[in-house]
């Protein structure tokens, strides 16, 4: 057997990207080929590659059953050389336009040099006449009208010859400015600039001579994909397309590839953060924070687990769990920077929809719509285009919702209804117990404007907050005798709500009482 090691062919064997793995910031390529192996240890030369590779993450063996393996394998980057200047009967008309400007401007330069010829001359020849005239006075002559007319006839050449010069002048500026314009545009649009580009060094020992397939990976940067979704409303059913947005800039087109989606994050450290010190300190309270409860009004938002919004980019919600998904087609996405939308599922089920409003936080009485999630897959948190009757309504946001779990979309607000919102408030103070109660009262006018022709009623679900107290100094009660209506229900988290009906043209009105006790110790309400 030879164990001669051959030299690095010239021509280097194509290695074109076959699958694709995108992460949530960097995508793991595959590539593969079929090699002509030749008995022996040989090197080979494939490629070319994008040279954003990663080095330490090229893995590559052969996957057929021929007596071979992999003795080494190396990514090899250089610069690409600027093409070679086109002849000239290949020139561009941008090209042929800068030599035109050229010749054109070495045109202009020896008429502007001849001209400044001739005015010498002229201006030598004007000072001769002057000292002819002067002469010939100091000699007794008086030829007024030839002095005169030769030296009309020298003044009015200087001046057309000074036009003339100022002209060209003008145009030799003007072509400068035309010129640099057209050299730059040329620079830009002809001359490739060069290139960094990376190749595979392959060395490989087979026993035997034969084909053999080669299957190749490594990790890219600079390619990142998010979901993304269009929710069409048809009626009582919805069809909800989910797709995925990829962007990529690795140096080479993705071209009829097996597009994978995943959301591991393989940039993330595991090991766990680092523990700081807290200390725990009690000290007694002094004698005016005894006599006192100190208490004050605040927001809280109510919201699920999820990750912490962070500036940019969103990532990517995939519950805690890594999430694959994969296209149904082969896939190609060109290497320009730019979103590209990659169609993966799609599914059609009846849906569940209402009006609601919450007047505090608005006004509008917004659709909402409930479905069951039947993609067979979870949905990751992301935009989602709303499309109904009339065309699209806007864009919304999906949360991640699981396999089965009801997904709830919001399609905009129904010009339909208009609420007005109105709140009071009492203070008083019983003397001897030196409690605090303050009585709010909510007023909540909902009104329907109906096209004619409309028959059918609506109900419209109205939710108001009413504060939740956390100490027992302070106690918030509901007076249901003062409500109309009652509400419908009222939540651990203070919600009210009410399952309004409306006829066409209809008018309600709504009203919340609340009151908040506080002991006579209590400040800050």
């Amino acid at each position: 057997m030879s164990t001669d090691v051959m030299s690095t062919a010239l021509e280097p064997i194509a290695l074109p990207v076959t699958a694709v793995t995108c992460l949530e910031d960097r995508a793991h390529i595959e590539r593969t080929a079929v090699l002509d192996l030749e008995a022996g240890v040989q090197r080979l030369r494939l490629g070319p590659v994008s040279a954003l590779a990663v080095d330490r993450t090229l893995h590559a063996e052969l996957t057929s059953g021929h007596p071979a393996s992999v003795l080494d394998v190396r990514i090899v980057r250089d610069w690409t050389p600027r093409g070679p200047r086109p002849s000239d009967d290949e020139d561009s008309a941008l090209r042929r336009r800068v030599r035109e400007l050229e010749e054109e401007r070495l045109v202009q330069g020896q008429r502007r040099d001849r001209l400044h010829a001739r005015l010498d001359l002229l201006g030598r020849l004007a000072a001769d006449l002057l000292r002819e005239i002067g002469e010939g006075a100091g000699r007794g002559e008086a030829e007024q009208s030839r002095w005169a007319r030769e030296l009309d006839r020298v003044d009015g050449e200087r001046d057309a010859y000074g036009e003339e010069l100022r002209a060209v002048d003008a145009r030799l500026a003007a072509l400068a400015t035309e010129l640099g314009e057209a050299v730059r545009a040329m620079d830009l649009a002809e001359h490739e600039p060069a290139e960094l580009v990376g190749h595979v060094e392959l060395t490989v020992e087979a026993s035997a001579a034969g084909p053999a397939g080669l299957l190749l990976s490594h990790l890219t940067p600079c390619a990142l994909w998010r979901p993304a979704y269009r929710a069409v409303l048809d009626g009582e059913s919805l069809t909800l397309e989910t797709d995925a947005m990829v962007w990529q800039r690795t140096g080479e087109d993705w071209s009829d590839v097996r597009l994978t989606l995943s959301t591991a994050r393989s940039a993330l450290a595991n090991d766990p953060p680092r523990l700081g010190e807290d200390r725990l300190t009690l000290t007694d309270r002094s004698a005016a924070e005894r006599r006192t409860v100190d208490v004050e009004l605040r927001e809280e938002e109510i919201g699920d687990l999820g990750p912490v919004p962070g500036l940019g980019l969103p990532g990517v919600d995939d519950g805690g769990e890594v999430r694959v998904l994969n296209a149904s087609a082969p896939v190609s996405v060109p290497a320009d920077g730019r979103a590209h939308r990659v169609p993966l599922s799609a599914f059609t089920t009846a849906a569940r929809s209402e009006y609601a409003c919450t007047p505090e936080l608005s006004p509008l009485v917004t659709q909402v719509v409930w479905c069951d999630n039947r993609s067979g897959h979870a949905l990751l948190a992301g935009p989602v285009d709303l499309i109904r009757g009339s065309g699209f309504t806007g864009r919304g946001t999906l949360d991640f919702t699981a396999p089965g779990a009801p997904v709830e979309l919001a399609f905009g607000s129904s010009d339909d209804y208009r609420v007005v919102r109105r709140t009071e408030e009492s203070r008083d103070s019983a003397g001897l117990t030196q409690r605090t109660v303050i009585t709010r009262t909510v007023r909540l006018h909902l009104s329907r404007f109906s096209a004619p022709g409309e028959r059918d009623e609506r109900v419209v679900l109205l939710r108001e907050r009413i504060p939740v107290s956390e100490v027992s100094a302070v106690d918030v009660r509901l007076r249901k005798e003062a409500c109309a209506p009652v509400p419908d229900a009222l939540d651990a988290d203070g919600i009210a709500r009410w399952d309004i009906t409306l006829p066409p043209g209809g008018r309600r009105t709504v009203t919340l009482v609340y009151e908040l006790s506080a002991s006579g110790k209590v400040t800050g309400l």
